[in-house]
Order: C-alpha cells, then sequence, then structure tokens
C-alpha cells in the first residue's frame, strides 16, 4: 500500500499562460510543452488553446471556428452567416491527423464582418450582433458549435490531452503575442469537444481550474441577459459574465474582480470609507454574479491576460517574469518548462487579481 506523500493527488485540471508586454510573436510550442508536466492533472476528455495576434492579415474581421457534425447542418450555417455577414474567407483548420485524436468532427474558420444594412435595421453594434449570432448558432442549429468568434485570436480544443491537442492542430505553425493552455479533469460534465477549454465569447476567452458550486445561481442570472449556457460544463458561465460585466456593464477589470471573487464583509468592513462604499455596491449590484467554489482561472482577451484565484485560494496558481514575457500556471514546473531561469516566482492572494497588458499599440 502506498503512503501518503507517494501518490500524486493533483487538484483537477491544468493551466497554463505566456504574454509579451512588449507584444512579441511566439510560436505555440513552448504553451504545449508547459502541459507536459502538468499532464496527470489532466485525464484525456478535453485539452486546449487560445492565442492572440495570430491573425494580423484579418486583424478588423471575427474570427468564426465552428464544430460541425455533418456536413448539412455546415451548409445550414454557412446560410446563416453569408445573411448576415461579409465572408472573407472561408476554409477547414489545417489539422495533424495522430492516433490519440479520435472522432473528429468538420473543423471549419470564417473571417467575416457583419453587414452594415443588417446593423443599421436593427440597431445594434458589432459585437453585440456578434454575440447573439453565436447564442443563435450555438442554441438553434444542432451540430453547429462556434467555439472561437473574436477579432485576430482564435481558441482551439479537442478531446484529448493538451500536448495531443496542440500537435493535431499544429500550433507550432502560429504566433502569437498572448497564449493560454488547459488540460481539463471533468469531475461532473462530460468530456466532448465542445465542453474543453478555452470558453470563448468575442475576444474574452477563459481556461478554468475548480469547480463552480454557484453555477446554478450564476447560470439564472445571466440568461436572464440573453447568455445560454449550452455546452454541458459550468466554467462558461464565466465567460458570459466576463462578457456582461466588462462589455455591457462597463466594469473594469479589478471591479470585475471584485465582484466574481467579492471580499468577505468582514473584509471589506477593515477598508477606507470609499473602497468599503464600492466594494459593498459592487456585491449588492451583482451579488447574483458572486462565484464560489475552488477556483483558478486565467482570462484572455486582446491586448492583456488577467489571473484571478477564489477568494480562500482554494486551487493552486503561481506567476513568474522573464524579460518581457509574464508566465502563469498551475505549478512552477510548468514555468519552469516555458523559461528555466524564469525570476520572480510568486502566488497571487485569493481573490487578487494579476492584470498584465501589452504596451500601447504593440498589438
Amino acid at each position: 500500500m502506498k503512503l501518503e506523500g507517494q501518490v500524486r493527488i493533483p487538484s483537477g485540471c491544468a493551466i497554463s499562460a505566456v504574454i509579451s508586454r512588449e507584444g512579441k510573436r511566439m510560436t505555440g510550442e513552448k504553451i504545449i510543452e508547459s502541459m507536459i508536466p502538468m499532464h496527470d492533472r489532466s485525464n484525456g476528455l478535453g485539452g486546449g488553446f487560445a492565442a492572440y495576434g495570430i491573425y494580423p492579415e484579418y486583424k478588423d474581421f471575427y474570427a468564426f471556428h465552428i464544430f460541425y457534425d455533418n456536413q448539412s447542418v455546415r451548409e445550414e450555417t454557412e446560410r446563416l452567416l453569408k445573411d448576415r455577414f461579409e465572408v472573407v474567407m472561408a476554409e477547414m483548420i489545417p489539422i495533424r491527423k495522430i492516433p490519440e485524436i479520435t472522432d473528429v468532427p468538420l473543423i471549419w474558420r470564417y473571417f467575416v464582418s457583419p453587414l452594415a444594412s443588417v446593423l443599421s435595421r436593427l440597431q445594434l453594434d458589432e459585437k453585440e450582433y456578434v454575440a447573439r449570432t453565436v447564442m443563435q448558432i450555438n442554441t438553434q442549429l444542432t451540430g453547429a458549435f462556434v467555439f472561437s468568434s473574436g477579432k485576430n485570436m482564435g481558441a482551439f480544443k479537442a478531446v484529448g490531452y493538451p500536448e495531443d491537442v496542440g500537435r493535431f492542430y499544429r500550433l507550432e505553425e502560429y504566433e502569437g503575442y498572448c497564449w493560454t493552455a488547459h488540460g481539463r479533469y471533468p469531475t461532473n460534465t462530460p468530456g466532448w469537444w465542445g465542453g474543453a477549454h478555452p470558453f470563448t465569447l468575442l475576444d474574452w476567452s477563459v481556461v478554468h481550474n475548480g469547480e463552480i458550486s454557484s453555477y446554478d445561481a450564476n447560470r439564472r442570472y445571466i440568461e436572464m441577459f440573453g447568455y445560454k449556457c449550452t455546452l454541458q460544463t459550468d466554467t462558461e458561465v464565466i465567460t458570459y459574465i466576463t462578457d456582461y460585466l466588462l462589455r455591457r456593464q462597463g466594469l473594469t477589470l479589478e471591479e470585475m474582480a471584485h465582484v466574481i471573487a467579492a471580499p468577505f464583509w468582514s473584509t471589506i468592513a477593515g477598508k477606507s470609507p470609499e473602497e468599503k462604499e464600492q466594494l459593498a455596491f459592487l456585491r449588492k449590484a451583482y451579488g447574483s454574479l458572486l462565484i464560489t467554489g475552488p477556483f483558478s482561472i486565467v482570462l484572455g482577451f486582446n491586448g492583456g491576460l488577467m489571473a484571478l484565484n477564489d477568494r480562500l485560494k482554494l486551487r493552486s496558481m503561481v506567476v513568474g517574469e522573464k524579460d518581457d514575457k509574464v508566465y502563469i500556471a498551475s505549478e512552477e514546473a510548468a514555468i519552469r518548462r516555458m523559461a528555466p531561469d524564469a525570476e520572480n516566482i510568486w502566488a497571487p492572494m485569493g481573490g487578487e487579481p494579476v492584470i498584465v497588458k501589452v504596451k500601447e499599440g504593440a498589438y
């Protein structure tokens, strides 16, 4: 019988990220390598990556990455897209066939721009229009799933270990200024292509390690505003909360962190009068969006990253730096794989966001 300390008991799932403050682009090789020492945190039921800055030639167009079950639903989806958008490019996403990745759906990408005439008629801004289109496809077209929809960024995910998923999508051929990665160990939901992380909407992408015990309350609240949680995993709701708070409510990243990982009332009581008033307002105004349970997340967006632990820090997360790069991962070993001589390795406090932004104009 093995004794305590002789058995590795991972706390489920692995996350990793790297960003260049100078906006320097790097291939996907290092982020793939970072997942190898965290292999045991996954069980092969989901892996994925998000990359920013990978489509500079189409940077002004929304990049839709879509899974299809069959050709029929692909044709139906493409008719919808052509009615609503100018489609400047449509192609299958290049993949490398490997034995570790099976049951592969049709995987397509489209670079699109909303039709001005439709936006004018509906009186919508383009981001809201794109978000509504994504929701419509994912809820009304059976067998079609939009798993990425931002500008100059893309998500790549599958059922498999993340290092295999990276090879499958040939990520060494892409270059971006920011990468995030996830290895999944699902506990309450099935492993399937749409349920792998990252979860995205527009330019937001989320990778998450943990379990959201407040999922039902969070989901019921966010669905009042037109979002639909259809992907059979609790992490999806974090992405929609992000979009709602940052894009639709206009909160800052710090304010969003104080909503989803709100300080305890006893902590708020010890703050200055100005801080106390702001934190109390956020807790009262957005109480249904407080995320409870253990979590560590990395939120990607155009021009930056935010890393955040739950307020009790029930999931591990470390940060390191080297030159213009910032590294984030579930374990220091992943950071050392990307940058063996990384410096300033530290663990963020629970509920305290780590926000890294690319130099203005560099991306």
